[in-house]
């Protein structure tokens, strides 16, 4: 339904004298109602089916939080690329592993920070804290604690105004609302997470709440970054996931020109219903993707561990070595040592015969400390996070 402007435009003056008009959303939810049709409806349920799927993941892997450790980063990675980063998943890894000579430095820490806001927010969550305005501003001020944009006042709703494309706001291609409204807007969204005025889907929430969150754009920076956060951390808030398994990044990623026209339609023509079909899409698409990616590790690391079967006395060294390697795809001996309890020369050993199965190979760049890798592992979890 095309509903027109989804909100009001408020004439600025600039310092440069230019005069610029900034957009002021309406409160959700929308108005009227959203159009419920058939085919949305369907896309719900198929989504929800498909989320609900997701969240049984726990029943696939042996250990959850292996899958998880690498998930979210990969995840870190591909809402960082999305802002223009140019590192990687194994960038990442490494740079955990403080081994990571030649690696964008800059890039690679905006990442881990990424992971480190994320973690978080979820801790705040399970601690009892509320999806709410102090919650992102803690969560921004994680984001941005370091590295680029940590002079952008990390953790602060903006004081002055910002713009999204062009040189300055004169000609930039869209104008959030002018700091002076800024609490006005974000005081609403935070209504709305909490069902205020009407209760909402949950899916319908986070499709909605996103779109308003980057219209308001509260932040100096990290804006899309937080947007991308805030859909899991809506869905893990309200129970719907147990473990933060649903990522849209790689999704807005493949479809960024899509994702940015429907955008900028809900704002200037009230079409929420296609946003909504796109974002619901979305759910189903990368919860399914999800749920293969876990099957194809589950059958990698059940082929791996009856290979490894065959390894006579360094069985057990090496089935521990591997399982550290699940949580961990880049080990240092010295690493693996301090997880699994062996001894260095121990894991050594391990390293050498999961080597001469082809389960991990060695780093050849990294020779202090020898760093090994489980390459079939990365290989998966590394679909679509290639600059």
């Amino acid at each position: 339904m095309k509903r027109g402007l989804t909100g009001h435009y408020i004439t600025l003056s600039t310092l440069g004298g230019e005069t610029c008009r900034a957009f002021l959303p309406s409160p959700l939810p929308p108005e009227p109602p959203l159009e419920m049709d058939m085919s949305i409806r369907d896309l719900m349920d198929r989504s929800l089916l498909a989320l609900g799927r997701l969240d049984s993941i726990a029943a696939l892997l042996p250990d959850t939080s292996l899958f998880l450790y690498a998930y979210v980063r990969k995840e870190a990675v591909l809402s960082s690329q999305i802002e223009g980063t140019q590192s990687s998943l194994s960038d990442l890894l490494l740079y955990e592993s403080k081994a990571a000579p030649g690696v964008p430095l800059d890039d690679v820490r905006e990442t881990s920070n990424y992971v480190a806001a994320l973690e978080h927010g979820l801790k705040r969550l399970h601690d009892g804290l509320p999806l709410s305005l102090r919650l992102l501003r803690e969560v921004h001020e994680i984001l941005l604690q370091k590295g680029r944009g940590s002079g952008k006042n990390p953790g602060e709703f903006r004081h002055s105004q910002n713009w999204v494309g062009g040189s300055r706001p004169g000609n930039a291609k869209f104008i959030p609302p002018p700091p002076d409204r800024l609490m006005e807007c974000l005081g609403a969204l935070e209504k709305f997470f909490h069902d205020e005025p009407v209760q909402t889907q949950l899916l319908v929430k986070a499709a909605l709440s996103h779109v308003q969150f980057e219209t308001i754009h509260p932040f100096l920076d990290g804006n899309g970054r937080v947007g991308r956060l805030l859909i899991t951390l809506l869905l893990c808030s309200h129970g719907a996931l147990k473990n933060p398994t649903l990522y849209l990044s790689l999704y807005f990623k493949r479809r960024r020109q899509e994702y940015y026209d429907l955008l900028q339609k809900v704002r200037m023509e009230g079409d929420w219903e296609a946003w909504l079909h796109f974002f619901l899409d979305g759910v189903r698409e990368t919860a399914e993707s999800a749920v293969e990616t876990a099957k194809k590790l589950v059958a990698l690391f059940n082929n791996d561990r009856a290979r490894i079967q065959t390894l006579g006395r360094k069985t057990g060294s090496a089935i521990r070595v591997h399982h550290a390697l699940q949580g961990h795809p880049i080990l240092s001996p010295a690493e693996a040592a301090r997880r699994t309890g062996l001894t260095v020369p121990s894991a050594m050993s391990a390293f050498a015969a999961l080597k001469e199965l082809k389960i991990c190979r060695e780093l050849p760049d990294y020779k202090r400390p020898r760093l090994y890798c489980h390459s079939r592992y990365l290989s998966i979890l590394n679909e679509g996070t290639e600059s």
